[in-house]
Parts: structure tokens; C-alpha cells; sequence
């Protein structure tokens, strides 16, 4: 069937085949040519004496997406581009490679042509730069390529470089950018870019003579609420004040109106990324706090060195980080994968300390709380001076992977890409507790023993290995918390102890070994300690949260959700 299709196809006319044939060669060396008669714009910039000339020439390439003419402007700035003039031929504007040999000498690169420059033998030639004369430059000369090389930055591949170019352009309020404004908005694609030149355009119309314009201006900076623009519209209002007869009635109603606006989006929008950071902070207070709920309720243990099972998570994210540099090296793709390991790992290594813990110690000290507490308080002070002899005294650097670095901006609200993530891992690390705990043996086992420990001994439950392990997996969540503090925070030896405490807040508040109510607890504490922070400071933040949580716990001893038992004193 296919073979017969096939010869049914008529062949290919002769006028097909060159049509193809100069569309293909077209699309091959359309953009070499181009390049090419750029970079003979740039020779003739720099071989040629008339300042006019050069500033006009050089002016024509603040378009052009050539990255060898932004190295070479750049080089010619800085007076290190040279001029090579064989017998009987033009100046051959070069830059010397990067490269030296044995006797220091470099070879030179053709601006023109882009290959080193050779001898009548077609060798390459040597230069030293400390015997060669710098292609000539004025002051002026040099701002009209600092201009240009601005407006190169428009033009960049990158949309997040032409963004931030744009940004910087307009708050020089420069008449003579408009128009390369106006044509990269004609066609950018990217919206973050096109707001910016929206932006820089209007930012710039603000000095027009023309009071329309001006009042357009302001009113699309009211419209897109613009962050940049707000000071400059302060400027104004600060300028009517001296020369009222240049502001018209409409125009400073405008600006008043335009700066209320952006204010209040300013306000509103600092409250959502502070709530943002605030639900980060919550969501790596419920992992940790989850694991000291259960084993609080199911041992009555207070556990001071829950934090240190926190620091332990973080190191061990450190670790392996390293030993992903060792084997793929920093920012490949294989380094990426660094944190998915990580955190397995984490909950591995903390969980193997916690069983040490608590069959070391812990098992020995059941209702016995202030033995336990003053016993697990000196096993957190060991472990800090370990990691102290081990690591050092000083912060550890634990880098993102790729795909955690970066954020996403909404309406001028960042939402980084690394607290996405730990708000993502919470929750699932909520709903396996939540599945372990309600669908699984060791789950009812857990259960049993946190309303009667007694009934379930007799019942058949071997209390000890269900102590073990719930202490294990406590700990291994507090472990994959310090994993994902590693990305939020720094890493020290006394990580844990400036967590511990908001821990025990999360689960005396919640209610003790309450899964719902540790994650209420969680969010209230985190968001609330964020958003007080600004306004009165980190300490005495924290000292109005802990203040509301003692008067809420008077009201109400047994926290947002009191677990009942099945005891006879219940």
C-alpha cells in the first residue's frame, strides 16, 4: 500500500526544485550574512576617525542579537581592542585570545572575519598586549557604546536579562530609548517583558512636555500598579508642590490616585509573600512536629533532642550533596538529583540515631518525665558538640538543585520555587502519617497504646517494638525537616535548638498526639510568626506568639483537639 502511494507521487517539477533549493540556501546563510555586515559596521565603527561617524554606526547596532559585538563593544570600552595594519592593507581591528603561551604571547581574532589573524605563510600571528596600541576612544565615544550596550541587553536571549534591562533603561528617563522601546514591545512574546517595557516606556513619558502624554503615562502606571513607577510618581507630587502651574488639575488627581493604588498593591502584596513565608516556616514545623506528637502521646516523653534530630537531617542533606559533587560535580544534571536522595536519606539517618536513642536511653525512663527530659536535654548538647567536631562551628552552604532554584511572580508576589516544594513535601508527608496511623497494623498498634497502654499490653501489642519504631519514624520525620530546611535556611550545630521549642508549641497547642490538630497548630504558629515579625520584630514576635499560646491553653488545657482515651481515669 505504501509503496503504491508512493509511486502515485508525481516528481518534484524544475521549478519546485530551485524554489526549494533558494529557500534552503536563503535559510542558511541568512543569518551568516547578517552577522557578517554587522560586524563590518563594527570595523568601520573602530578604523574610522570622524567621532560623528563612529557614534552614528555604533548606534545602528543597538539591535543587533550578536554576542560577538557585545564582547567586542565591550572590549573596545575598555581599551582593549587593537588595531593591526599589514602593509599596503586597511587597519584590521582584533581582541588578543584569552590564552597565552609559553613566552606570554596571544593570538589575535579578526573582528571582521572572527579567525586569527596570519602571516602571508598562514600562520598565526603572536601579540603581546603591553606592545600594542589600544584602538582610540572618547568620553563621549564610550557612552555611546555604554548606551548601546544597554540596548543590546533588550535584545538578549535570555527573557528574564531583557526584562531587568528594560527595568533599569526606563528609570534613566531617557526620550532617546523610546523608540527602541517601542519596537522590542512590538515584538517581545514573554509578558513579564513586555510589562517592563510598558513600564520603562511610561516611566520615561512622565518628563514629556506634552501634559496628555504625561497623564497617559501615569494612568498606565496606575493601570499595570506599577512598583518601579511609584517613586517617580512621589517625584512629581513633590515637584507640583514647587511649579503647580505645570500640572494641570487632571494630571495631579491622577498622580494622587496612581500612587494611593500602588501603595495599597505594594502592601498587599508584601502580606501574601509574608504569608507565603509564613506557610514554608509551618509546613517544615509539621514535619517536625509530627513525629514529637505521636511519641509525646504514645510515651508521654519530652524529647529535647527532637531539634537535634533536625540539625542531623540537614547534615546528612549535606553529605550528600558533597558526595553528588565528587561523583557528577556542582550544576550538572546529575548533581540535580542530589535532594531526591537526600531526603531518603535524612529520614534513614536520623531514624537510626533516634532507635540508639531510645533503646539506649529513653526505654529506661518511661514515666518518669523530668528524668527523660534532663536525659535526652545532655543527649542534644553531645550531639551538637559532634557535629561541632565533625563540621566546625560555622554554617555548612547547602546549594538547590536546578529545579529548585527560581520562583514564580504573580501580580509582584515571589513564590520560590524551594518553599513550593517544602509546602508540596508537607502535605504528603501529612497524608502518608495520616494513612500509616488509620490503615495499617502498626498504625492501630500506635493508636492503642496512646488510649490504654495497659489493655493493649494485655491485648497482645509488644509495647517495646511499637515504641521503637514510632520513635524511629518520629525522628526520620524530623530528619527529612532538616533536609528541607537545608533549602530555606542556614545549616549550623544549633539548628535544632531554634526549632525545638516552636516544636513543643506546635504540639501542646495542637493537642498531644493529635494529627489534625498538629497541622492547625503548625500553620497558626508558623503564619502568625511571620506576620508579626515586620511589624514588631523577631523576638518579641515569638514572645506575642508564645504569650497567645499560654492564654489560649488556660481557656483551653488540652489544646485545639484533645485526644480522648480509654483509660478509667478518661
Amino acid at each position: 500500500m505504501i509503496l503504491r502511494r508512493l509511486n502515485n507521487l508525481r516528481p518534484p517539477t524544475r521549478s519546485t526544485t530551485v524554489a526549494a533549493l533558494v529557500w534552503l540556501l536563503c535559510y542558511i546563510f541568512a543569518i551568516p550574512l547578517s552577522a557578517a555586515n554587522h560586524r563590518a559596521v563594527l570595523v568601520q565603527a573602530i578604523t574610522t576617525n570622524d567621532v560623528a561617524v563612529q557614534a552614528d554606526l555604533i548606534n545602528s547596532l543597538a539591535n543587533v542579537p550578536d554576542p560577538i559585538i557585545e564582547q567586542a563593544l565591550t572590549a573596545w570600552r575598555q581599551g582593549s581592542v587593537y588595531l593591526y595594519e599589514p602593509e599596503d592593507q586597511p587597519k584590521v581591528p582584533f581582541l588578543l585570545e584569552a590564552g597565552t603561551d609559553a613566552t606570554g604571547k596571544s593570538r589575535g581574532i579578526d573582528l571582521g572575519t572572527g579567525e586569527f589573524i596570519k602571516d602571508a605563510a598562514g600562520q598565526p600571528l603572536l601579540f603581546t598586549a603591553a606592545d600594542l596600541t589600544a584602538a582610540d576612544t572618547s568620553s563621549k565615544l564610550r557612552r555611546v557604546i555604554k548606551t548601546t550596550l544597554d540596548l543590546l541587553a533588550l535584545s538578549n536571549l535570555n527573557p528574564n536579562v531583557r526584562r531587568d534591562a528594560a527595568s533599569k533603561l526606563g528609570q534613566e528617563q531617557n526620550a532617546d530609548y523610546l523608540p527602541h522601546f517601542r519596537e522590542r514591545l512590538a515584538n517581545e512574546k514573554f509578558p513579564e517583558v513586555r510589562k517592563a517595557l510598558t513600564e520603562a516606556i511610561a516611566i520615561t513619558e512622565l518628563l514629556d512636555e506634552k501634559a496628555d502624554v504625561r497623564l497617559g503615562a501615569v494612568r498606565a502606571l496606575d493601570q499595570q500598579r506599577s512598583i518601579p513607577g511609584l517613586d517617580f510618581l512621589a517625584r512629581l507630587e513633590t515637584e507640583a508642590k514647587t511649579k503647580p502651574q505645570a500640572f494641570s488639575l487632571d494630571l495631579l488627581n491622577a498622580i494622587h490616585q496612581a500612587r494611593i493604588h500602588i501603595e495599597r498593591h505594594v502592601s498587599t502584596s508584601n502580606f501574601i509573600e509574608t504569608a507565603f513565608h509564613g506557610f514554608s516556616l509551618s509546613a517544615v514545623l509539621l514535619i517536625a512536629a509530627l513525629g514529637l506528637a505521636i511519641t509525646f502521646g504514645l510515651m508521654g516523653i519530652i524529647n529535647m533532642a527532637h531539634g537535634e534530630m533536625i540539625m542531623i537531617g540537614a547534615y546528612s542533606a549535606y553529605l550528600t550533596q558533597n558526595l553528588f559533587i565528587k561523583m557528577f560535580g556542582q550544576g550538572t544534571r546529575g548533581f540535580d538529583f542530589y535532594f531526591l536522595a537526600a531526603l531518603p536519606f535524612s529520614f534513614l539517618t536520623a531514624g537510626l540515631v533516634g532507635i540508639l536513642l531510645e533503646r539506649g536511653i529513653i526505654r529506661h525512663l518511661y514515666k518518669r518525665p523530668l528524668e527523660s527530659l534532663l536525659a535526652t536535654w545532655g543527649v542534644s548538647l553531645v550531639l551538637q558538640q559532634t557535629m561541632r567536631t565533625i563540621f566546625g562551628a560555622a554554617n555548612v552552604q547547602v546549594y538547590s538543585p536546578s529545579w529548585l532554584t527560581g520562583n514564580i511572580n504573580a501580580q509582584d508576589v515571589v513564590f520560590a520555587y524551594n518553599r513550593l516544594f517544602v509546602i508540596a513535601f508537607a502535605i504528603a508527608i501529612v497524608v502518608f502519617t495520616w494513612l500509616l496511623l488509620t490503615k495499617t497494623s502498626l498504625g492501630l498498634q500506635v493508636r492503642a497504646l496512646m488510649q490504654n497502654r495497659q489493655m493493649a499490653a494485655c491485648m497482645g501489642v509488644r509495647t517495646d517494638r511499637v515504641n521503637m519504631a514510632t520513635f524511629a519514624f518520629g525522628s526520620g520525620l524530623a530528619g527529612m525537616a532538616g533536609a528541607c530546611l537545608s533549602q530555606i535556611g542556614n545549616i549550623g550545630p544549633s539548628l535544632g535548638q531554634s526549632h525545638i521549642v516552636d516544636c513543643f508549641m506546635v504540639v501542646v497547642l495542637g493537642g498531644v498526639g493529635n494529627l489534625q490538630g498538629t497541622v492547625s497548630a503548625a500553620l497558626g504558629i508558623g503564619v502568625t510568626d511571620q506576620v508579626l515579625q515586620p511589624h514588631l520584630g523577631a523576638v518579641l514576635g515569638k514572645i506575642t506568639v508564645l504569650a497567645a499560646i499560654i492564654l489560649f491553653l488556660q481557656w483551653r488545657p488540652a489544646g485545639l483537639f484533645a485526644t480522648r482515651g480509654r483509660g478509667l481515669e478518661g
